[in-house]
């Protein structure tokens, strides 16, 4: 499992996890793409947010290997701000290459591109 060193490990501030320590020995937890409501806590959302622009100033609109990414995290994004690159896909994957949809993330998320700093330490 690839360790995306310099992606921060959570949301400063909260328990909102955006990494892993280390490989499952069972494999890796699937991906699925999870349902957004409208009615999502605020602090759910930010940290949405916050992965997203994590996402964007660690890999711009650059494909990149799933590694220790976190899933569920990943699973709110997936077939929407984050898409899959291999076809066929394997969501169990470590190496499964994904790609952040910039206008897509940008839409759902336009904090994350102005510089609001979720990432660095705003919760």
């Amino acid at each position: 499992m690839i360790k995306h060193r310099g992606f921060p490990s959570r949301l400063p501030g909260t328990d909102y996890q955006f990494t892993l320590r280390r490989e499952n020995k069972k494999g890796a937890t699937p991906l699925i793409a999870r349902e957004r409501y409208a009615d999502r806590r605020p602090a759910d959302r930010r940290a949405d947010a916050g992965f997203v622009e994590a996402l964007w100033l660690m890999f711009g609109d650059q494909p990149f290997v799933r590694g220790n990414l976190d899933a569920g995290r990943l699973s709110w994004l997936l077939g929407r701000e984050v898409i899959a690159l291999d076809d066929p896909f394997d969501p169990e994957d470590y190496d499964a290459l994904l790609q952040l949809d910039v206008d897509r993330a940008r839409a759902a998320f336009p904090d994350a591109f102005n510089g609001s700093g979720h990432w660095e330490g705003s919760a």
